[in-house]
């Protein structure tokens, strides 16, 4: 369970596309309550700055919590274990090869103080549509043909909104992030929506910015086209770790 919720007024959604405004969350960041993951809702909803987050013995809830953590590309921070193992090249980073098999990966990792997996099947449906529509991808780490570790997540104008990660092999999911944020950089993707805080997240650069903030440049950012489509990676980690060291980033 990720918060907890008291008592409060909730909006309860209908059939009908429509959340209330973000800016109207509980203390808790709890914005509406029901719905779907139709891949038109979920879209609707990242536009919006909300997104999914459910809970064992609940309705589904929907999130847009003050303050929100987030990562910029051009800020990260590799630490110095990492870009040993980086410059090793000790995985092959594929994107949008294994999307069905990343997010059910995501769903059987344990989570401290949470029985069970927010990753149900109609969640893990609603993303393969996002998927197979081209707004949802999966950043994955191989091993001799095994699948070792990844994340994947949402992309909508230059803003990229990172739901989950998985690792059965150290520093597995670690590179795979690394070596997204390299190409984010080199296509203009310049914010990644972390939702709230992790210290392993803090480790990489990410900060808390108030929800006023966040909204405001995710309008700005929903402005310019989305990268929709298949991904193609176009640097080994190796090279991904060196962009990211350059001046100003990757392709700038």
């Amino acid at each position: 369970m990720r918060y907890g919720m008291r008592a409060m007024p909730v909006y309860l959604l209908t059939d009908k596309l429509v959340f209330p405004p973000a800016e109207g969350a509980s203390r808790e960041g709890v914005v509406a309550v029901g719905g779907d993951f139709r891949p038109e809702r979920l879209l609707l909803a990242y536009s919006q700055g909300i997104f999914p987050w459910p809970t064992e013995g609940m309705p589904l809830l929907w999130f847009s919590p003050d303050p929100r953590f987030v990562l910029r590309p051009r800020e990260v921070h590799v630490g110095r274990s990492l870009k040993k193992a980086m410059r090793r090249e000790p995985f092959e980073v594929r994107f949008d090869t294994a999307f069905e098999g990343v997010i059910r990966a995501c769903g059987l990792v344990p989570r401290p103080g949470q029985d069970g997996t927010w990753i149900q099947e109609d969640l893990i449906e609603g993303y393969l549509a996002l998927h197979r529509l081209g707004f949802a991808h999966s950043i994955e780490a191989w091993r001799d043909d095994a699948l070792v570790g990844g994340l994947y997540g949402v992309s909508l104008g230059s803003c990229f909104f990172g739901e989950s990660m998985f690792a059965v092999e150290p520093d597995a999911s670690k590179v795979a992030f690394v070596t997204l944020l390299a190409h984010l950089e080199r296509w203009g993707i310049g914010l990644v929506d972390c939702q709230v805080k992790t210290e392993h997240l803090s480790r990489f650069g990410g900060r808390e910015v108030s929800r006023r903030d966040f909204l405001a440049e995710l309008r700005t950012r929903l402005t310019h086209e989305t990268r929709r489509g298949t991904w193609r990676t176009e640097l080994g980690s190796r090279e991904a770790l060196d962009a990211l060291e350059a001046p100003h980033g990757a392709g700038h």
